[in-house]
C-alpha cells in the first residue's frame, strides 16, 4: 500500500510539489533506495545528497525531497533535514499505533528487535521498528517516517553521545512506553559520568505521551535517578530485574537445552514460565524489560514469550555459525563485532564460559569513547576474562595494552596493534570444537575477521 502520496509528503513539509508521484519507502542512502521510494538529498559536511539524485532515480526513486529543483518528481523544500523530520512528525501523528522507545547503554538495539519480534508475532504485518542501528539525528525521523499507517506497534531505537541528544529524539517518537535497558559506561568520554549517563538516557521520558508508562532497570544503581526522571515527567513506572521488589522479575533461571534459559516470572499481576532463546542473563535482562513493555502497550504476553523463544542472535551482536577450522573441523563463532563497553564485555565473556567447548578463544578489541577512563576499564576487563577461564585471548587495538599487562603471567594471549593482523595470529590457535568470541567497538574492524572466518580462513589449504 501507498506509504506517502506528494500531497501528503507536500503537506508534511510545506514543501511544493513539481508533480504527483506516491512511494512506497523513503532513504537518504542513494545505495539503499529502491523501486517506488523517496529519496530525501540530505546535506552534510562532506557531501550534497543532490548529486546523487540521478542515481536514487536510477535505482527505481519515484520522488524526492530537494532544496534546489532537479529534473525528477520532487517536493521542493528550504532545507531537506527540517523537511526530513517534519515527515517524521506527520507519520507520527497519523497512527494509531502503541509506539515504544528503548534507549540504554547496552542492549537497546536486541531488545528493540526481540519486541519488533512479540509485536510481529502479536499483530502479524502490522508491527513496525527502526532499521539496523538508525537511532540518532537522521536514523530516528527517517525510521518513523517509514511508518505505515495501518501499524498497531512501533518500536524506536534512541541512541546519543551527548546530552539533548535523546530529549530531541523523544519528542519526535512521542512514545507511549519508554524502555532503558542498562546504564554502563559507554559514550562516558563525552558525559564525564555514569550519573550524567543515566541523566541523558532518562530524557526519553520527556517526550512520554500522558498516562505513558517507563519501564526502568530494577538493578541499576542509578535507578533512583532514572525513577525520579520518570516521575517528574508524570509517569507510570514498572520495573524490571533480578532483585527482591522488582515489578517484573525473573523468580528462577534454569539453563535451556538450546543454550538459552528458561525463565520464571513474576508480573504484577501474575507469573509465567519463558524461554529466552539468546544465551546470557543479559538477554534474561532483555526479555524481562520486553515483558513489561508488551504488557504496558497491551499486547498478549504468551505470544511474546514465544517470539523470545525462538529470537536468533544479529549479526554483530551475538549471531552463531560453525565455521570451518583445520582438516573438516568446525569451531563455534559468535560474532559481537558491532559494539563493545565494560558492561557488555562482561556480559558475553560470561556467554563464552558457559559454552560446553573444546577450548574457548576469546578476540576482544578495543572499546572506544571511554576517554581518560579508557586504560582503568580496560585493564578491568582481566578479572571477568580470567573467570571465564578462557585458553587464549587476542587483544586488538593499542588500547588493549592495559589489558594486555593485567594478564601478563597469568593468561595465555596475544596482542596485535589493529584487525588487520588479527587472522595471522589465530592460525593455528582454533581447533574442532573450539567456541571462539569476537567483540569489540565497530570501528575496530573485527568484522571483517568475522566474514573471514566464515569463509574458512582458517580451515586447510587457506
Amino acid at each position: 500500500m501507498t506509504l506517502w502520496t506528494s500531497e501528503e509528503i507536500a503537506a508534511a513539509t510545506g514543501g511544493a510539489a513539481s508533480a504527483p508521484f506516491a512511494v512506497n519507502g523513503v532513504a537518504f542512502d542513494s545505495r539503499e533506495v529502491g523501486p517506488n521510494d523517496l529519496f530525501i538529498a540530505l546535506s552534510g559536511e562532506t557531501t550534497d545528497g543532490h548529486k546523487f539524485v540521478d542515481p536514487a532515480f536510477a535505482q527505481g526513486a519515484a520522488g524526492a525531497i530537494v532544496s534546489a529543483p532537479v529534473s525528477h518528481p520532487h517536493i521542493l523544500v528550504a532545507d531537506t533535514k527540517s523537511a526530513l523530520d517534519a515527515l517524521g512528525v506527520a507519520a507520527r501523528a497519523r497512527t494509531a499505533a502503541k509506539i515504544v522507545g528503548v534507549t540504554g547503554s547496552v542492549g537497546k538495539t536486541g531488545t528493540k528487535e526481540a519486541l519488533y519480534a512479540a509485536f510481529s508475532r502479536i499483530a502479524p504485518g502490522h508491527a513496525h521498528r527502526s532499521l539496523k542501528s538508525y537511532n540518532n539525528q537522521t536514523g530516528v525521523p527517517l525510521s518513523l517516517s517509514r511508518m505505515p499507517r495501518e501499524t498497531r506497534f512501533g518500536i524506536f531505537e534512541m541512541g546519543m553521545n551527548s546530552r539533548g541528544e535523546i530529549a530531541a529524539h523523544t519528542r519526535l517518537v512521542r512514545p507511549h512506553v519508554a524502555v532503558i535497558t542498562t546504564i554502563a559506561a559507554a559514550h562516558i568520554e563525552h558525559l564525564g559520568s555514569i550519573e550524567e549517563i543515566a541523566r541523558a538516557k532518562a530524557e526519553i521520558f520527556e517526550g512520554l505521551e500522558p498516562g505513558g508508562t517507563a519501564v526502568i532497570p530494577f538493578d541499576s544503581p542509578q535507578r533512583d535517578i532514572l525513577i525520579d526522571a520518570a516521575k517528574r515527567q508524570g509517569a507510570k513506572i514498572v520495573t524490571f530485574g533480578f532483585g527482591q521488589g522488582a515489578d517484573v522479575r525473573a523468580i528462577d533461571t534454569v539453563p535451556a537445552k538450546n543454550g538459552g534459559t528458561l525463565v520464571t516470572i513474576q508480573m504484577p499481576d501474575a507469573s509465567l514460565c519463558i524461554t529466552v532463546g539468546q544465551p546470557g542473563e543479559h538477554w534474561v535482562s532483555n526479555a524481562l524489560a520486553v515483558m513489561a513493555a508488551v504488557e504496558a502497550a497491551g499486547g498478549d504476553l504468551a505470544i511474546a514469550g514465544l517470539a523470545l523463544a525462538e529470537l536468533e542472535g544479529m549479526p554483530g551482536r551475538g549471531a552463531r555459525m560453525d565455521v570451518a577450522v583445520g582438516s573438516g573441523g568446525e569451531a563455534l563463532l559468535i560474532d559481537e563485532s558491532y559494539n563493545a563497553n565494560p558492561a557488555s564485555m562482561r556480559a558475553t565473556l560470561a556467554v563464552l564460559a558457559a559454552e560446553p567447548a573444546a577450548r574457548k578463544v576469546a578476540v576482544l578489541g578495543a572499546m572506544r569513547e571511554l576517554g581518560t577512563l579508557g586504560p582503568e576499564l580496560h585493564a578491568e576487563l582481566a578479572e571477568p576474562l580470567l573467570a571465564a577461564n578462557v585458553d587464549f585471548a587476542l587483544l586488538v587495538g593499542e588500547e588493549m595494552a592495559p589489558l594486555a599487562k593485567a594478564l601478563e603471567g597469568k593468561a595465555d594471549f596475544a596482542h596485535v596493534p589493529a584487525a588487520a593482523a588479527a587472522l595471522e595470529a589465530l592460525k593455528g590457535r582454533i581447533g574442532d570444537g573450539d567456541a571462539v568470541l569476537i567483540k569489540a567497538s565497530n570501528s575496530v574492524g573485527l568484522g571483517r575477521l568475522v566474514a573471514e572466518l566464515a569463509a574458512g580462513a582458517l580451515a586447510d589449504g587457506d
